[in-house]
């Protein structure tokens, strides 16, 4: 059995709130015992409604923000026990393209500067060859070279969005974390970013960790999918399993909030009663590779 490029072992995430005179802190436990694998060239999605700890998660395995305890193993190595230096070489195989296109752009630069700069950070190539392969990384992404001059309130939201995924892939990347990436997006554009990423997924040979609270999205790109709630993972295994037969409750809840095609259809709407299952539940095998807390 080949080793997976991705391994995330009891990861655990607490932030502190509060404190000071005559108040008391608090613990926020964000991410709690998550562990699951990623297979080279593998879609794995997240998905979970805000708050639940996915995108938390995802900024632990890059340490963009520092995990409270737990192993990220990339290529069998653990990126928390990288040194600085370690790290910075790391980041050039594992990339992050974030949820708001609008924010995640600095729009005081062009975009041809936006998407160089990580070549120029771990200094790679002359500044033609940089110039270059801003140039092929923005057609590539399905923009025009020709706009690379422009600020990035010059572009739509899929536009801005795509500009991310080429500062994202600039360093040529085997690992991307694609953090709700489409949610800031008019659902007409969704599905044409949606498309690219699979198609560069297939073209670069790249490994994603899709996060999403939309599993109708999912549903189409990922091959697994692991449900979050309250910062652990309460249900995993085969995206077709899972929206054939999901176990777990809050799993239930999510899939009969998702839209139907049909008006006619019967729906059942299924409510989320915290109190109808164990909220520190382990992960147990249901089925062959589906494991459910239940």
């Amino acid at each position: 059995m080949s080793t997976p490029l991705v391994d995330v072992r009891h990861l655990q995430k607490e932030f502190t709130s509060g404190g000071g005179l005559f108040r008391t802190r608090t613990i926020v436990h964000a991410v709690q015992d998550v562990s699951f694998t990623i297979d080279e060239g593998e879609t794995f999605a997240l998905v979970g409604e805000s708050g639940s700890g996915k995108s938390t998660t995802g900024r632990c395995m890059l340490r963009l923000i520092e995990p409270t305890s737990g192993e990220v193993c990339f290529r069998g190595d653990d990126v928390l026990q990288f040194s600085p230096a370690r790290l910075r070489a790391a980041r050039r195989e594992m990339q992050m393209v974030f949820q708001d296109p609008y924010s995640s752009l600095n729009p005081r630069m062009r975009v041809r500067d936006i998407v160089e700069e990580p070549l120029i950070i771990h200094r790679v190539g002359s500044r033609a060859s940089r110039r270059e392969r801003v140039a092929e990384l923005f057609a590539l992404v399905g923009l025009d070279p020709g706009h690379l001059e422009r600020y990035p309130h010059e572009f739509s939201g899929g536009q801005r969005q795509r500009i991310g995924l080429a500062r994202a892939l600039a360093l040529e990347p085997s690992f991307v974390i694609a953090d709700e990436p489409v949610s800031a997006l008019d659902v007409s554009i969704q599905a044409q970013v949606i498309n690219l990423l699979m198609d560069l997924q297939t073209r670069l040979k790249l490994t994603y960790l899709f996060i999403a609270h939309d599993l109708r999205l999912v549903r189409h790109i990922a091959s697994r999918v692991a449900v979050m709630y309250r910062g652990r993972i309460v249900e995993m295994g085969a995206t077709e399993h899972i929206f054939a037969s999901p176990q777990h409750p809050y799993t239930q809840a999510l899939l009969s909030a998702v839209p139907v095609l049909d008006p006619d259809a019967p729906r059942t709407r299924v409510e989320l009663n915290p109190s109808s299952f164990a909220p520190d539940a382990p992960l147990k095998e249901v089925a062959a590779g589906h494991l459910a807390a239940v």
